[in-house]
């Protein structure tokens, strides 16, 4: 499947106002997403320029430069716009339509799309609605032939019709029909990327945002509740219910995640996406993907009857030998076989799936998804308990001894990554321990947390779940954001 994202930019429409408008393009996306409020940022200024500069780099106001409608000064140099990224870092095809100058051309210190492999500028013959209107229409038709004909793999769309007629004729009448008639234009850009001859072999993704709101005679540039709130409709592959806030940085990250490019730490960008396809899911397997954490536990107590679950759990053999040696002073190498002995027979015996698991296992296979089994066990362990799972559902698998140290270290989760290709930051880690979810967040991973025997709390790039039971896409490509 190929992944393709497409962004319209649809300028100065009021949340309030869309809300009660009949817009069944809009709608229709909305529902299969979500649409939810976009505050401005304090520090921005509520003008066309600003925020559509913040909205397409992914940065604030404080790096992009963009302050006014005039982006003399601007640091677009150092933070592109998502297309300009994915054309200059991937050789991506991407594609740009706009009709406002500064968006496209070299004038008023602009453009703000620097370099996308394709662009279509069309400017209107006045600064009028009605000559906004033909504007419009004419980058519509522009745009939905290379949607519905050419390889695309990220699109923007601008549409300026509704902030104009705002400007001249206030949020009445007038305004509320260039809003519907922008809808109408959405429906056709849809239609032309639901037209292609590829398209059931594709993922789309569609994000339609607004810059800014309008004051109820128009205009806009200050703070009022009106002129700050904007939104933004989602609807793609895991898509589900929108995060608490969503923010104008968030889009450029989003879009550039939809198409399989996970934002370098070096890019510095504010955002960050509310839905991504992660590259690889690494797992771990004692106590998250089978029933052996209590094997391991009973293994243990069998030999010091009151230990403390957070030095034994997830970790390896030798570790808990090494742990045990300092409580019973018995000689660590003999600890470790016994341990070691009886664990491997209780796997052998006594190790099932715990639920949710094997379906978790076939979502990744049916998405194309690469697993890695990543286990401080031993191999014999793990052979073991693949015999259970399947071998055939991991791409690659990592035991104890298999790298220079094992979990708390980042060293099995980075070498999976490694092995499958990726970069551990776009891999979604699933971890059921404290001890395990170290080694993953070490590794730079996105964690799914399912805490067997010791309490996890959410964090930042950790999401926490009771356990795998009922995990689709939407729960898959939202852990850990």
């Amino acid at each position: 499947m190929q992944d393709r994202v497409l962004v319209v930019g649809i300028d100065g429409v009021r949340l309030d106002v869309l809300r009660r408008l009949p817009t069944p393009h809009l709608d229709a996306l909305a529902a299969d997403g979500f649409l939810t409020p976009v505050e401005v940022d304090a520090d921005t200024p509520t003008m066309s320029g600003p925020c559509w500069a913040t909205v397409v780099t992914g940065v604030s106001v404080a790096k992009h430069g963009v302050w006014s409608n005039n982006f003399t000064g601007h640091r677009l140099d150092v933070f592109p716009d998502f297309a300009t990224r994915l054309a200059e870092k991937d050789g991506s095809r991407t594609f740009v339509a706009a009709g406002w100058q500064p968006l496209m051309q070299v004038r008023s210190g602009g453009p703000l799309f620097r370099a996308p492999s394709r662009s279509v500028y069309i400017a209107p013959a006045e600064d009028t609605p009605r000559a906004w209107e033909e504007c419009d229409e004419q980058i519509t038709t522009a745009a939905t032939r290379v949607l519905a004909q050419e390889d695309m793999r990220a699109s923007f769309v601008y549409l300026g019709a509704p902030d104009e007629t705002a400007h001249y004729l206030g949020c009445g009448e007038e305004y509320e029909t260039s809003i519907r008639q922008a809808d109408a234009r959405l429906g056709r850009l849809l239609a032309a990327v639901r037209s292609r001859p590829s398209y059931a072999g594709e993922r789309w993704t569609v994000l339609v945002v607004t810059d800014h709101g309008h004051a109820d005679a128009g205009g806009h540039g200050g703070r009022t509740t009106e002129e700050r709130t904007a939104w933004l409709i989602a609807a793609g592959p895991g898509i589900g219910a929108p995060p608490p806030v969503v923010r104008h940085v968030d889009v450029a990250a989003q879009a550039l995640v939809c198409v399989g490019r996970h934002p370098d730490r070096h890019w510095s960008l504010d955002g960050r996406p509310f839905a991504a396809r992660p590259h690889a899911v690494l797992l771990d397997m004692d106590g998250t993907l089978v029933d052996t954490e209590s094997l391991w536990l009973r293994t243990v107590r069998e030999t010091a009857p009151d230990v403390d679950v957070n030095h034994v759990l997830g970790r390896s053999v030798a570790d808990t030998a090494a742990h045990l040696h300092t409580r019973t002073g018995a000689d660590p190498q003999a600890l470790a076989a016994g341990l070691e002995a009886r664990f491997l027979a209780a796997v052998r015996q006594e190790a099932t799936p715990l639920p949710g698991a094997l379906d978790l296992l076939d979502l990744l296979a049916e998405n194309g998804i690469p697993a890695a089994l990543v286990s401080a066990s031993s191999r014999p362990v793990v052979d073991a308990v693949l015999d259970v799972l399947g071998a055939h559902r991991f791409r690659t698998t990592v035991a104890e001894g298999e790298t220079p140290r094992t979990k708390p270290a980042s060293d099995p989760y980075r070498a999976a990554a490694r092995a499958l290709g990726v970069d551990p930051a776009a891999c979604l880690a699933v971890e059921d321990s404290p001890t395990g979810v170290r080694a993953a967040e070490a590794a730079g991973c996105r964690v799914l947390a399912v805490p067997s025997y010791a309490a996890i709390d959410p964090a930042p790039r950790r999401t926490v779940l009771p356990d795998l039971k009922g995990i689709g896409t939407r729960e898959l490509w939202a852990a850990g954001l």
